[in-house]
């Protein structure tokens, strides 16, 4: 370092002033004015870059939102989907069970309305079998009875007796 302070010039540091003088004006004139024109169009990029960046990020939550609710509405559909199928299956079950109860009540009507008739035939033939036989029993005593010309006589003769005369 001293042989640099000995060895000091002042005609060299004027000439080395000057150049970095002009070179400063030289890059402040052509170079300065792009390289700044970057810079700012770089930090330009890079801030529409980190407003798109954060555009996105509230675009996707408001998907996840909308999302969210689409998934929540489709649950709450097909919860309603599911309880109208479980009424549905049930009112069917019910109306199966009232409609076979009513077919077994119309079962039974009917099975008492044909014990009734078959009850009703069957009294109205014992009814003429009792008839019959009840007529064939006094045609033969009557047969046995008129046979027998004294057992006739006997038989007018208490008939005129109960009868009254006036």
């Amino acid at each position: 370092m001293e042989k640099l302070v000995n060895d000091f010039s002042f005609g060299l540091f004027f000439w080395q002033l000057l150049i970095f003088v002009g070179l400063i004006f030289l890059l402040k004139k052509f170079a300065w004015k792009p390289i700044l024109d970057a810079v700012n169009e770089r930090e330009e990029g890079i801030r529409n870059a980190l407003l798109s960046a954060e555009n996105a990020r509230n675009e996707m939550q408001n998907l996840q939102a909308d999302n969210q609710r689409i998934l929540q509405e489709a649950r709450m559909e097909r919860d309603a989907m599911l309880k109208e199928a479980r009424e549905l299956k049930e009112k069917m079950i019910a109306d199966s069970k009232h409609e076979a109860q009513a077919q077994g009540q119309k079962m039974i009507e009917q099975a008492k309305a044909a014990i009734v008739s078959e009850k009703n035939a069957a009294m109205a033939e014992l009814k003429a079998q009792v008839s019959s036989l009840s007529l064939e029993i006094a045609e033969k005593l009557l047969k046995d009875e008129l046979s027998n010309k004294e057992a006739q006589v006997k038989l007018v003769e208490k008939m005129l007796g109960d009868t009254k005369l006036n």
